[in-house]
């Protein structure tokens, strides 16, 4: 397909709906970004950019409904964090059923990669239960499944331990973790969208570089001019404050992800694909770790 298209970006005031957002508004479409809430900074810097600003709430039918009548394309995405398992699942399929009644033509929804391999892991079970809905919908369907975030180091969680020169992850030094850039993610759904008759019907996941967890603290080492040291915990000390997580961090351990990395660069080289390496050094170091001390 090409040409401008009308596209429905839900979760747009979040890091990778607003990543999509800018990425579609760049190439010329259409963007209705929805959002709970229209009055907010994130979302008043979408609609500078040139976004129509949808209110909209994932438990109101009638506002998903009014949101998707006439685009194109939905990209659809739900998180548990905040409403739990259940309430992704709901929202997702929510957001299904409001595209499916508007008669869209395509349906982009942002999963997990693994979520289809019974991982256990809470979080992505709940993507994959929106993901069989999805299947069984008769609605034109691409999922994109990413890996684990790059942007997860510049998390509260995360950012907090590095100004202090600490990663502390539940997986040993040398445990190699697929990992993304949110903004390739943009890069590649947008591509999804454009051509979207070569991704009907398919379920791919992607990763932009793979790499031990040590060489992640010593590459943000290199960039800040601080010797962050990686610290392997104890995953029972993670269960302790959240069993979702620990169950990942076990996965990662003992199964991984295992995206197509060198053959995503060469299918879709116009995607920026970061090395772990280039992100970092894009990033503004001092001022996040100047926030985090602040938390």
């Amino acid at each position: 397909m090409t040409g401008k298209l009308k596209v429905l970006v839900t979760g747009a005031t979040g890091k990778q709906g607003g990543h999509l957002v800018r990425e579609l508004l760049a190439r010329g479409h259409t963007v209705r970004a929805l959002t709970r809430t229209p009055e907010s900074p994130a979302a008043a810097a979408l609609a500078e950019r040139g976004a129509r600003i949808v209110p909209g709430d994932f438990d109101d039918q009638g506002s998903l409904e009014r949101a998707a009548r006439g685009v194109d394309t939905v990209f659809a995405m739900s998180t548990p964090f905040g409403g739990g398992e259940e309430t992704e699942t709901r929202e997702g399929i929510n957001i299904l059923h409001a595209a499916s009644s508007e008669g869209v033509t395509h349906l982009v929804y942002s999963s997990v990669a693994g979520a289809d391999r019974a991982t256990g892991i809470p979080h992505f079970d709940s993507k994959f239960e929106v993901e069989k809905e999805i299947r069984q919908s008769g609605i034109p369907f691409t999922i994109v499944a990413p890996v684990f975030f790059m942007e997860n180091f510049l998390a509260d969680w995360m950012a907090a331990g590095i100004a202090k020169g600490s990663i502390a992850m539940a997986l040993p030094a040398t445990r190699r973790l697929q990992q993304i850039a949110v903004a390739d993610i943009a890069q590649f759904t947008a591509l999804v969208i454009e051509r979207r008759e070569g991704f009907l019907g398919k379920r791919i996941e992607i990763a932009s570089d793979e790499l031990t967890v040590a060489t992640v603290a010593a590459q943000i080492s290199d960039e800040t001019g601080r010797h962050i040291e990686y610290t392997a915990i104890p995953v029972d000390a993670v269960r302790q404050q959240n069993e979702d997580v620990a169950r990942m961090y076990e996965w990662f351990d003992r199964v991984g992800y295992d995206a197509d990395v060198v053959g995503l660069r060469w299918r879709y080289p116009e995607v920026d694909w970061h090395r772990f390496d280039t992100w970092v050094g894009e990033q503004e170091w001092p001022a996040i770790a100047l926030a985090a001390t602040v938390l």
